[in-house]
């Protein structure tokens, strides 16, 4: 796996990182012996940038990762994210942006991952009752304190990168986009990363699964999988959406790849570290396959053209979703 520079604060990582929510919460059954192999194989493969969350399980992500590595913490870059109030027994209440939160979380999220410091803490996503300058400025004393390496933000807007940015440089900044979500190349959260040296975290790089091909219809998902609950995943959102799949499945027989390999193939392109996921070693390989892809620039303009965006039909989360996103 290619090493990379994401943003411009000195820290290194691998083309391609690894996802870890799914094998916790969301995309239905969970199986610890499974995805502690598949980490350890991600770590064998040269996958370095490990990324979860304190919402995902709540807290049995970092715990899973921590009881998966511990023994290879010096190996991998640890990120992780906070915002969702949670109780010690996982009792959500709400965004939190306090201050006093952002110290709760990290101190916990520590202990969760069994490390004495955090590589890469990102607020998961922007709470609007709390000035973004005292979020980040909370963040800022974890830094100086030796607990956290590096700060970043989830799926915020232009605006608030700039504010956030002024208060303490921020090393990377994670939203989702792939073929199917292309929102931050047009919307100018991608102009403003590139002007102020941050770097660019894509999360479902592969459309959650879609831009694999595997997905055909909504029996494809469990029946406690999160996605069914999405627009894009409707029966009849994903028979249209289906057209484009095929499409790109398509260009990648021409090139003797999966789509999923084109499909994050694109988003490297993007200049984005893209962070697929996967509970199966399988998936995984092929994954980590794509970083040998470079599309050349033929290649892109054709993918853009039999995938534009304005094409994909379903909006990628629900409404509520989509209003704690861009703030």
């Amino acid at each position: 796996m290619r090493a990379v520079t994401l943003g411009n604060q000195g820290l290194t990582v691998s083309a391609q990182g690894f996802g870890a929510m799914g094998m916790s919460a969301y995309y239905g059954s969970a199986d610890e012996t499974q995805s502690v192999a598949t980490l350890n194989r991600a770590v064998d493969l040269g996958v370095t940038l490990i990324d979860t969350a304190e919402a995902y399980g709540p807290f049995e992500n970092e715990k899973l990762i921590a009881r998966a590595l511990g023994s290879r913490r010096d190996e991998v870059t640890l990120a992780t994210k906070f915002v969702t109030e949670f109780d010690d027994d996982g009792t959500p209440h709400g965004l939190n942006g306090s201050p006093a939160y952002v110290r709760r979380a990290a101190e916990r999220s520590l202990r969760h991952l069994g490390t004495d410091v955090i590589d890469l803490y990102y607020l998961h996503r922007v709470d609007p009752a709390v000035p973004i300058e005292e979020t980040v400025g909370a963040m800022s004393e974890l830094v100086q304190a030796g607990k956290v390496r590096h700060l970043g933000l989830s799926e915020a807007s232009a605006r608030t990168i700039r504010r956030a940015h002024a208060v303490h440089p921020l090393t990377a900044v994670q939203s989702e986009l792939s073929l199917f979500s292309q929102d931050l190349l047009t919307n100018g959260i991608k102009a403003t990363l590139d002007e102020l040296g941050i770097g660019l975290v894509a999360f479902s790089p592969i459309g959650r699964g879609f831009l694999t091909g595997a997905i055909r219809g909504v029996d494809d998902l469990e029946r406690g999988d999160a996605r069914r609950t999405l627009p894009r995943f409707s029966a009849e959102n994903i028979a249209a959406n289906l057209v484009l799949v095929d499409k790109v499945k398509d260009l990648a027989t021409a090139r003797g790849a999966t789509a999923g390999q084109i499909a994050l193939a694109w988003v490297a392109a993007q200049g984005a570290v893209p962070i697929p996921g996967t509970k199966r070693r399988s998936y995984l390989e092929e994954n980590a396959a794509a970083d040998a892809i470079d599309l050349t620039p033929a290649e892109l303009r054709t993918l853009n053209e039999a995938v534009p965006a304005h094409a994909v039909t379903g909006a990628r989360d629900t409404e509520a979703g989509l209003a704690a996103t861009n703030r």
